[in-house]
């Protein structure tokens, strides 16, 4: 039997390679339809997969935080670390609790910046090690208005009113690094030091930076906000539903998220209906083709059949031509893609950021590309399978 395959495996293919003017014509009309499709699904997927990276890659995005006045326990902070599509949490200070005027530097200037807690996974640390003690990660702004640079020592200064009196206190901070997804005059602190000013502003004691004030409430303590991040933009509607179904004011990017996504959902839609429609009228266009040549090689097949070739054998000659040129124009296709898909990314080059392109597709797009020509074609290679096999050994035996 194996031998009878590969006879006929030979046999299909020098016959279809003999007729190469026939061959390449449709070789030719395939490229012609799946060439356009790996491009226009490569411009959707380089388009719309710039646009998303830079929503997944712009920590602000995956952000949902706190808005208004409102308390929030440490149980509240640690179930919104619990959740699986929550990637951190850690509760935030207002603006004027979590201050400082810092000196220092090459400046040699006093400025106001806002420290806000870190810790191990913030997204907004890009891959630094979170500050430990003493130590802040200064944003771009406020390093380059104080001139700093890691390694640094800055003068931190705190005031506050208390029983009636002006009260200050000094604080050495050492800068760790510059942290570019910063925005403003901002640091980046360990959460216990952020939090021990905030207890100095409010009056509290700090025992630990032995700053004098008031005993600090019994019982769990709360924060006037918290920053979440989610694992991934999919998630951050679902977050800011949950959160807003308790009553908890919040605010984030959900609706530049989902412009995006409903382009992406709209241009994969238009791409489909035109990709079906395209390998729809394909598939009928080889299969006629394919049914012509059956009845055009009819006394060929039929002595196939006299030299003892069975039924189940001869139906595999159109399917084996079919999955020739199913094959063939895929890399014709592919080359195609690379030319045109080349000649695009060159000429939009001027107006991308590096690493960015127009059009891009994936090894596994190519594979599935394969996948569906061959399946296309090995369809399209049933009815002329059907109909060869309808032949008589005696239909070939008249014929000679």
């Amino acid at each position: 039997m194996s031998h009878r395959i590969r006879t006929l495996f030979w046999l299909a293919g020098r016959d279809y390679f003999l007729e190469w003017q026939m061959s390449g014509f449709t070789v030719l009309a395939l490229a012609a339809v799946l060439g356009p499709m790996l491009i226009l699904f490569g411009l959707k997927n380089g388009i719309v997969g710039s646009m998303l990276d830079q929503l997944v890659n712009n920590p602000a995005n995956l952000e949902v935080h706190s808005t208004g006045p409102a308390r929030f326990g440490q149980s509240f902070i640690d179930a919104l670390r619990s959740r699986q599509d929550v990637q951190f949490a850690i509760p935030e200070f207002p603006d004027i609790a979590s201050s400082i005027q810092l000196k220092g530097g090459r400046a040699g200037r006093i400025v106001k910046l806002r420290l806000r807690p870190s810790g191990a996974r913030d997204p907004l640390l890009t891959g630094a090690a979170p500050p430990e003690g003493i130590d802040i990660l200064l944003s771009e702004n406020a390093a380059r208005t104080l001139q700093a640079q890691p390694g640094d020592v800055l003068e931190a200064r705190l005031s506050r009113i208390y029983g009636g009196h002006n009260d200050s206190r000094k604080l050495k901070l050492v800068v760790k690094g510059i942290d570019t997804a910063l925005a403003g005059m901002t640091a980046l602190a360990p959460l216990e030091l952020v939090q021990a000013i905030a207890d100095y502003r409010d009056g509290r004691a700090v025992p630990t930076m032995n700053w004098p004030g008031d005993d600090s409430p019994r019982g769990e303590r709360s924060y006037p906000g918290f920053r979440v991040y989610a694992r991934s933009i999919h998630d951050v509607q679902t977050i800011r539903r949950d959160l807003e179904l308790q009553g908890v004011d919040t605010e984030s990017r959900s609706k530049d998220i989902a412009v995006v996504q409903s382009v992406d959902r709209n241009l994969t839609l238009i791409y489909w209906l035109v990709a079906i429609i395209g390998l729809l009228g394909y598939t009928l266009s080889l299969s006629a083709n394919l049914w012509a040549n059956i009845d055009r090689k009819r006394r060929d097949l039929a002595v196939l059949r006299v030299v003892g070739f069975r039924t189940s054998d001869i139906i595999w000659v159109p399917v084996i031509q079919a999955i020739y040129t199913a094959l063939l124009g895929w890399g014709l296709a592919v080359a195609i893609y690379f030319a045109v898909s080349r000649s695009i990314n060159h000429i939009m080059a001027g107006h991308l950021q590096a690493g960015q392109t127009v059009c891009k597709l994936a090894p596994w797009h190519f594979t599935a590309a394969l996948l569906l020509t061959l399946a296309a074609a090995i369809l399209s290679a049933v009815l002329a399978g059907y109909r060869a096999s309808r032949i008589e050994p005696s239909d070939g035996l008249r014929e000679l």
